[in-house]
């Protein structure tokens, strides 16, 4: 039975089924993220929470049943994923560009003005602790500094939806802390928030914990 999804929730899928490798990921899923709400993914390795945010960001067409936003199918008006950002677990940075410049480019890319983005882009690396590395190639900085980059140029976009894909992997205690404070930070401004993590205090400070596994079977609880 397909659960009815509301039209007020922020993103939702529906039956949504996802293939890959000639297995079948993700089975029948109807989901719903409300405005400002902070969810946790969590469950084993290759249980399917990379293929359910890639799906959602709408870079992964399913297989069947459909992703909405704001109620309206992604797959009627792609336009709205101009208002979902996702953060790689693989990064996803240009590496011929510096730290700044991945960050200018994906504002640019949304219409921001040159200026506006060079701005931008200072302001959200500086809130990543990566400040002093915006003038770096990407293939100088370490993999937690990579990751703190990916993370700024998502939060810079200022998405109505974000989606993290174990944001705090290569993290040290100290940098893990600030990445998780600015990505719970923007569910105070209405953003959704959904992270697909393996950090049991990542699960502790979202609103609701899903947990995935074997075909995408979830079984839900409130946060604290």
């Amino acid at each position: 039975m397909i659960q009815p999804v509301s039209t007020g929730s922020a993103l939702a899928c529906r039956a949504l089924t996802c293939r890959a490798g000639g297995r079948t990921i993700i089975d029948g899923l109807t989901l719903e993220f409300a405005s400002g709400e902070r969810v946790a993914l969590m469950g084993p390795s290759g249980s399917g929470k990379t293929t359910l945010l890639t799906t959602l960001a709408g870079l992964l067409p399913p297989a069947g049943g459909r992703v909405l936003v704001r109620g309206v199918p992604l797959d009627e008006q792609p336009e709205l994923r101009a208002g979902l950002a996702l953060v790689f677990q693989s990064y996803g940075l240009l590496t011929l560009l510096t730290a700044a410049e991945n960050v200018e480019v994906a504002l640019r890319a949304g219409g921001c003005a040159p200026g506006e983005a060079m701005r931008l882009a200072a302001d959200a690396l500086e809130r990543l602790r990566v400040a002093r590395f915006a003038d770096h190639l990407v293939e100088e900085l370490s993999g937690g500094q990579q990751q703190r980059v990916a993370v700024a140029r998502a939060l810079a976009l200022r998405p109505r939806v974000l989606l993290a894909d174990e944001p705090t992997a290569e993290q040290d205690a100290v940098h893990r802390a600030v990445v998780l404070d600015e990505l719970l930070a923007v569910a105070g401004g209405g953003t959704t928030l959904v992270v697909a993590t393996h950090d049991p205090e990542v699960a502790e400070r979202c609103d609701r914990v899903i947990e995935v596994r074997d075909v995408a079977r979830q079984r839900s609880r409130s946060g604290p």
